[in-house]
Protein backbone atom coordinates (compact mmCIF):
# COMPACT_ATOMS: atom_id res chain seq x y z
CA UNK A 1 0.00 0.00 0.00
CA UNK A 2 1.57 3.25 -1.11
CA UNK A 3 1.35 6.69 0.44
CA UNK A 4 -1.28 7.74 -2.08
CA UNK A 5 -3.51 4.81 -1.11
CA UNK A 6 -3.19 5.58 2.60
CA UNK A 7 -3.91 9.26 2.07
CA UNK A 8 -6.95 8.34 -0.03
CA UNK A 9 -8.22 6.13 2.78
CA UNK A 10 -7.71 8.95 5.27
CA UNK A 11 -9.85 11.21 3.07
CA UNK A 12 -12.74 8.75 2.92
CA UNK A 13 -15.27 10.40 5.23
CA UNK A 14 -17.62 7.41 5.24
CA UNK A 15 -14.79 5.17 6.45
CA UNK A 16 -13.65 7.72 9.04
CA UNK A 17 -17.18 8.22 10.36
CA UNK A 18 -17.67 4.46 10.70
CA UNK A 19 -14.29 4.00 12.41
CA UNK A 20 -15.04 6.90 14.77
CA UNK A 21 -18.37 5.34 15.76
CA UNK A 22 -16.63 2.02 16.46
CA UNK A 23 -13.87 3.68 18.52
CA UNK A 24 -16.35 5.74 20.55
CA UNK A 25 -18.53 2.68 21.27
CA UNK A 26 -15.49 0.70 22.41
CA UNK A 27 -14.26 3.61 24.56
CA UNK A 28 -17.69 3.77 26.21
CA UNK A 29 -17.31 0.04 27.03
CA UNK A 30 -13.99 0.80 28.75
CA UNK A 31 -15.58 3.66 30.74
CA UNK A 32 -18.60 1.57 31.77
CA UNK A 33 -16.25 -1.28 32.73
CA UNK A 34 -14.27 1.18 34.89
CA UNK A 35 -17.45 2.27 36.65
CA UNK A 36 -18.62 -1.32 37.13
CA UNK A 37 -15.31 -2.92 38.15
CA UNK A 38 -13.53 0.06 39.78
CA UNK A 39 -10.47 -0.29 37.51
CA UNK A 40 -9.68 0.29 33.85
CA UNK A 41 -9.65 -2.85 31.73
CA UNK A 42 -8.44 -1.99 28.22
CA UNK A 43 -9.57 -5.43 27.04
CA UNK A 44 -13.03 -3.89 26.64
CA UNK A 45 -11.66 -1.68 23.86
CA UNK A 46 -11.38 -4.70 21.58
CA UNK A 47 -14.00 -6.98 23.15
CA UNK A 48 -17.35 -7.83 21.62
CA UNK A 49 -20.56 -7.86 23.62
CA UNK A 50 -21.69 -5.47 26.38
CA UNK A 51 -23.03 -1.92 26.13
CA UNK A 52 -23.15 -0.37 23.56
CA UNK A 53 -22.97 -2.59 20.49
CA UNK A 54 -19.97 -1.38 18.50
CA UNK A 55 -21.10 -3.47 15.53
CA UNK A 56 -24.43 -1.63 15.50
CA UNK A 57 -22.73 1.73 15.96
CA UNK A 58 -20.31 1.06 13.11
CA UNK A 59 -22.82 -0.26 10.59
CA UNK A 60 -25.42 2.40 11.41
CA UNK A 61 -22.80 5.13 11.05
CA UNK A 62 -21.81 3.55 7.74
CA UNK A 63 -25.41 3.54 6.48
CA UNK A 64 -26.04 7.11 7.69
CA UNK A 65 -22.82 8.45 6.16
CA UNK A 66 -23.52 6.58 2.92
CA UNK A 67 -27.00 8.10 2.76
CA UNK A 68 -25.42 11.54 3.23
CA UNK A 69 -22.73 11.09 0.57
CA UNK A 70 -24.50 8.88 -1.98
CA UNK A 71 -28.19 9.55 -1.36
CA UNK A 72 -31.03 7.40 -0.08
CA UNK A 73 -31.74 5.98 -3.54
CA UNK A 74 -28.17 4.77 -4.12
CA UNK A 75 -27.14 1.13 -4.32
CA UNK A 76 -24.37 1.84 -1.80
CA UNK A 77 -26.92 3.02 0.77
CA UNK A 78 -29.15 0.01 0.13
CA UNK A 79 -26.22 -2.35 0.68
CA UNK A 80 -25.03 -0.60 3.84
CA UNK A 81 -28.56 -0.44 5.29
CA UNK A 82 -29.17 -4.15 4.65
CA UNK A 83 -25.79 -5.07 6.16
CA UNK A 84 -26.59 -2.94 9.23
CA UNK A 85 -29.92 -4.70 9.70
CA UNK A 86 -28.31 -8.13 9.33
CA UNK A 87 -25.58 -7.25 11.84
CA UNK A 88 -28.11 -5.97 14.39
CA UNK A 89 -30.35 -9.01 13.93
CA UNK A 90 -27.35 -11.31 14.34
CA UNK A 91 -26.19 -9.48 17.48
CA UNK A 92 -29.54 -9.93 19.22
CA UNK A 93 -30.35 -13.35 17.76
CA UNK A 94 -27.60 -15.81 16.97
CA UNK A 95 -24.81 -14.25 19.02
CA UNK A 96 -27.12 -13.73 22.00
CA UNK A 97 -28.08 -17.42 21.87
CA UNK A 98 -24.39 -18.35 21.84
CA UNK A 99 -23.91 -16.20 24.96
CA UNK A 100 -26.70 -18.03 26.77
CA UNK A 101 -25.24 -21.39 25.77
CA UNK A 102 -21.83 -20.28 27.04
CA UNK A 103 -23.32 -19.54 30.47
CA UNK A 104 -24.78 -23.05 30.64
CA UNK A 105 -21.60 -24.71 29.38
CA UNK A 106 -19.49 -22.76 31.88
CA UNK A 107 -21.75 -24.00 34.66
CA UNK A 108 -21.18 -27.58 33.45
CA UNK A 109 -17.42 -26.97 33.28
CA UNK A 110 -17.42 -25.65 36.89
CA UNK A 111 -19.21 -28.82 37.99
CA UNK A 112 -16.62 -30.93 36.15
CA UNK A 113 -13.82 -29.02 37.92
CA UNK A 114 -15.15 -30.27 41.22
CA UNK A 115 -14.69 -33.91 40.16
CA UNK A 116 -11.59 -33.79 37.93
CA UNK A 117 -8.10 -32.29 37.92
CA UNK A 118 -8.00 -28.81 36.43
CA UNK A 119 -5.93 -29.74 33.39
CA UNK A 120 -8.56 -32.25 32.21
CA UNK A 121 -11.28 -29.62 31.82
CA UNK A 122 -11.37 -26.92 29.14
CA UNK A 123 -11.18 -23.27 30.13
CA UNK A 124 -14.31 -21.15 30.43
CA UNK A 125 -16.08 -19.89 27.33
CA UNK A 126 -16.70 -16.17 26.77
CA UNK A 127 -20.20 -15.36 27.97
CA UNK A 128 -20.58 -11.84 26.59
CA UNK A 129 -20.72 -12.44 22.86
CA UNK A 130 -24.11 -11.13 21.78
CA UNK A 131 -26.17 -8.13 22.77
CA UNK A 132 -29.50 -7.33 24.33
CA UNK A 133 -31.92 -5.35 22.15
CA UNK A 134 -31.17 -2.28 24.30
CA UNK A 135 -27.42 -2.58 23.68
CA UNK A 136 -28.07 -2.84 19.93
CA UNK A 137 -30.47 0.12 19.97
CA UNK A 138 -28.00 2.29 21.91
CA UNK A 139 -25.20 1.28 19.53
CA UNK A 140 -27.36 2.14 16.51
CA UNK A 141 -28.33 5.50 18.02
CA UNK A 142 -24.68 6.21 18.81
CA UNK A 143 -23.70 5.46 15.21
CA UNK A 144 -26.33 7.85 13.89
CA UNK A 145 -25.29 10.59 16.33
CA UNK A 146 -21.61 10.24 15.38
CA UNK A 147 -22.51 10.47 11.68
CA UNK A 148 -24.83 13.46 12.18
CA UNK A 149 -22.28 15.33 14.32
CA UNK A 150 -19.54 14.66 11.75
CA UNK A 151 -21.82 15.84 8.94
CA UNK A 152 -22.81 18.98 10.87
CA UNK A 153 -19.19 19.83 11.69
CA UNK A 154 -18.04 19.25 8.11
CA UNK A 155 -20.73 21.64 6.86
CA UNK A 156 -19.38 24.58 8.87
Amino acid sequence: MGRKTISELMMNEVLLISASAWALAQLIKVILGRIREKHIDWHYFVASGRMPSAHSATTTALATATAWTQGLSSVAFAISAVVALIVMYDATGVRRAVSRQSVILNRIIRELHENRPRDEVERNLREFIGHTPTQVFVGAALGMVVAFVWIALSSL
